[in-house]
């Protein structure tokens, strides 16, 4: 008896272990605008974070930056989900201070302006379900040229006097979003 129970668990061991290997097979393919992070300071031996953007990079293909951020209308500010920055510690957007935590970070663009957006709703795809109502701060910044076009969306960090900036880049658009200490 008790070698037909050994028998009948190994069974079933080998049975679930190889149904587990066939379902860990389905990979799904590559993401059109995969995901990235960059965050402040940039060095991994640096474990003292300031802030870090989570957000997927979409690719011009041929488009214009206005076809996929259109003027006038929240953008998620990349693709797929919206956009997420973490801040670690408080800081301030414009005068409103915003207190140590993750936000979605949407944007309004327009020719000359974006309107950089922090709201505390979190875990939604795209800006389709955007509340105005759960905006934590708002401030308008300008728009400047690059000299080269970058096919894809781009986010980076720099030092600033007196905080930190949110670089944004894509074609020849470039905006910079300034966080005060």
């Amino acid at each position: 008896m008790k070698k037909s129970t050994l028998i009948a668990t190994m069974a079933f061991a080998f049975t679930t272990l190889l149904s587990s290997n066939m379902n860990a097979q389905k990979f799904p393919d590559l993401d059109k605008s995969p995901m990235d992070v960059a965050s402040f300071p940039t060095d991994y031996k640096n474990a003292d974070k300031i802030a870090k953007v989570t957000y997927s990079r979409p690719v011009l293909k041929g488009r214009n930056v206005s076809e996929l951020a259109p003027n006038g209308k929240v953008w998620r500010t990349g693709a797929n989900e919206a956009t997420e920055i973490t801040l670690y510690k408080d800081m301030k957007l414009g005068q409103t201070k915003i207190k140590a935590g993750t936000y979605t970070f949407y944007a309004i663009p327009e020719k000359d302006t974006y309107t950089i957006i922090i709201n505390k709703d979190l875990n939604v795809w795209g800006s389709y379900f955007y509340k105005v109502e759960n905006d934590v701060a708002r401030l308008v910044v300008p728009v400047t040229e690059g000299k080269e076009s970058l096919e894809a969306f781009s986010m980076v960090f720099s030092k600033s006097d007196n905080g930190i900036i949110l670089n944004m880049g894509w074609d020849k658009v470039r905006v910079a979003v300034p966080f005060t200490e």
